[in-house]
C-alpha cells in the first residue's frame, strides 16, 4: 500500500474556473489514493487562507471537505501538516475530520524509510523579513485578538493579506531554492532517508548522497505529488 504526500492548491485563490480544476484534480488525486493508498498527507497550504472560529469555519471549501472525509471514512489515515496559508487551525480537523494536525513537520516511517515531511516556509535563512512576519502571525495573542472580528469582516480581509503575501514569497523562492536542497542534504545525512518538503510550487526528485529530496511542488500549475511505494519514492503529476 501506498503514501500520497502533495501540497499547495492554495484553494481559494484563484477564479472560478481554475478552482474547479484544482478541486476536480484533487478528486482525481484522491480517486488514486483510495485504489492503492493507506495513508495520505497534506504538506500544507491546501487552503490559501484556513482560519476557525469556535463555531464558524469558511464554507467554500466544502466539497473538499467532504472527499477527505470520505477518505477517512475507507479507513485511509490522513496527516495534516500545517503551511504558512493554513496555520490559523483550531481542533475542527482533528475533533470533527480525524485528521491529525501537525505544526511545520511530521516524521514518519513507510516501507522501511525514514521520513522527515515539512512544510518549508521559513527554511531560508536570508529571508528575514518572512521569518519575522511568520513570528508575528503565529503569535498567539494575536491569533486570539483576530478572532474578536467578526467573520464576515475577518475573513476577506485575512484573504486579502493571504494574496499579498502569497505574491512576496512567489518572488523570492527560486531564489531560495538551494536552501531548501542543502537543508534536506543536512536532514539527510542526520539519518532521515527521504526528506520532502513543499512551499516552493517547483517540483523536484533529486538523489541526494544519504537519501532523497523531494519537493512535491504544487496543486495549482503542476499538480504533482510524491507516491512512496514498497521503499520507491516517485514524484508523479497528474495528466489532463
Amino acid at each position: 500500500m501506498a503514501l500520497y504526500v502533495f501540497s499547495d492548491a492554495h484553494l481559494g485563490s484563484a477564479s472560478t474556473e481554475k478552482e474547479n480544476q484544482k478541486v476536480e484534480n484533487i478528486r482525481r488525486l484522491f480517486e488514486l489514493v483510495r485504489s492503492d493508498g493507506e495513508r495520505l498527507v497534506i504538506l500544507g497550504d491546501l487552503f490559501d487562507f484556513w482560519f476557525e472560529y469556535k463555531h464558524a469555519i469558511p464554507k467554500e471549501h466544502h466539497r473538499v471537505l467532504f472527499m477527505l472525509s470520505e477518505l477517512v471514512s475507507r479507513g485511509i489515515k490522513i496527516d495534516y501538516v500545517s503551511g504558512n496559508h493554513d496555520f490559523w487551525m483550531d481542533d475542527f480537523f482533528e475533533t470533527r475530520m480525524d485528521i491529525a494536525v501537525h505544526r511545520d513537520s511530521l516524521e514518519m516511517e513507510h516501507g522501511g524509510k525514514r521520513l522527515l515531511l515539512v512544510h518549508g516556509d521559513g527554511l531560508a535563512k536570508a529571508d528575514r523579513g518572512y521569518r519575522l512576519m511568520k513570528r508575528i502571525l503565529r503569535n498567539r495573542f494575536n491569533i486570539w485578538l483576530y478572532r474578536k472580528l467578526p467573520p464576515d469582516w475577518a475573513i476577506p480581509l485575512a484573504k486579502a493579506v493571504s494574496g499579498g503575501s502569497r505574491e512576496y514569497t512567489s518572488r523570492r523562492d527560486h531564489t531560495f531554492a538551494a536552501d531548501y536542497e542543502a537543508y534536506a542534504r543536512s536532514k539527510l545525512a542526520g539519518g532521515y532517508d527521504i526528506v520532502a518538503i513543499g512551499h516552493l510550487h517547483i517540483p523536484v526528485l533529486k538523489e541526494l548522497e544519504g537519501g532523497t529530496y523531494v519537493n512535491t511542488g504544487d496543486f495549482i500549475n503542476h499538480f504533482s505529488y510524491l507516491k512512496l511505494q514498497d521503499g520507491r519514492a516517485d514524484l508523479c503529476r497528474l495528466e489532463g
